[in-house]
């Protein structure tokens, strides 16, 4: 049986994300005029919420932004597109992290440089198992890992369903995986002493994740459970930009394992089948935003 709207807190990265759509990446002292730019919120769980709320969740943001006007831009982007945004650093006034994206245009591949949440080490806020308490699924993407901890370990006193988005293994993962539900990994999500995406699966369970997948681009997703595995085929796209078509994997993900009063691997299997139907439709336009207003 499977409940109204549902509620979401995303714990991690924000960035101002600046895009540009070139014909090439610039060798050594190259400069290029780019084709199109986009600038927006981004970064794993706020692009993540921006998903959720999309597809009609109430999506809170738990991160590091500040007062920079930079950050201020932001947050009002969050706040536009239905997100409602906790800034645990609100009084600092430091500029966010920024990321500077280039997609070329031929293939849609991106390069990306950022400062991701090295600045920041968030504590939990006070409210923090109020939040929690209010939502339905807890997701993280790996980056402020202290919050992250405190707050799946919240998520399991109440039993609300937690979801790892594994872009990358990062310091501290192994504190927070056997507070984790569900883990869905990206191919570059190398735990120690694993190079395949199978290995990658039984670490996850050895190691207290009950449910995990791995992505793959356009490959098929592999996932793994107590009580089965299988494949998940990824539609078939013609891909103009692959910036951010993991966070809205994860964000579709969320909403549609929030709807589920229990969490099987059957349910597992129809979220990701789902969640990689919308990922596929937002790699098919330039920039993290155009695909919502394409619908």
């Amino acid at each position: 049986m499977e409940r109204g709207r549902p509620a979401g807190l995303f714990v991690g990265l924000c960035t101002l994300d600046v895009i540009q759509l070139v014909d090439h990446a610039p060798g050594p002292n190259e400069k290029l005029t780019a084709r199109d730019q986009v600038v927006a919120a981004g970064g794993p769980a706020a692009n993540a919420a921006v998903t959720f709320a999309h597809l009609g969740g109430t999506a809170t943001l738990l991160t590091a932004i500040g007062r920079h006007p930079l950050g201020a831009g932001a947050a009002a982007d969050l706040n536009t597109l239905g997100v409602t945004v906790r800034d645990l650093t609100a009084d600092s006034p430091r500029p966010p992290a920024v990321s500077t994206v280039l997609v070329t245009a031929a293939t849609g591949e991106r390069a990306v440089a950022s400062t991701n949440a090295t600045a920041h080490r968030l504590a939990p806020p006070d409210d923090l198992d109020a939040l929690v308490a209010a939502c339905d699924l807890v997701e993280f993407d790996g980056h402020h890992m202290e919050l992250a901890v405190a707050a799946a370990r919240s998520a399991r006193a109440v039993g609300r369903k937690t979801l790892l988005d594994g872009g990358s293994w990062k310091p501290g993962t192994e504190e927070l995986l056997p507070l984790l539900d569900i883990a869905v990994c990206s191919a570059d999500f190398h735990p120690p002493g694993t190079r395949t995406p199978t290995d990658t699966l039984r670490f996850l369970r050895e190691h207290g994740v009950g449910r995990s997948a791995v992505s793959r681009g356009a490959e098929p997703i592999l996932w793994a459970g107590p009580d089965g595995e299988g494949t998940v085929e990824v539609p078939k796209v013609r891909v103009a930009d692959t910036l951010g078509a993991g966070d809205v994997l994860h964000g579709a993900l969320a909403h549609h394992l929030a709807l589920q009063d229990r969490l099987t691997s059957e349910g597992l299997a129809d979220a990701l089948r789902t969640a990689a139907v919308v990922a596929s439709r937002a790699t098919g336009s330039f920039g993290t935003r155009a695909w919502m207003r394409e619908g």
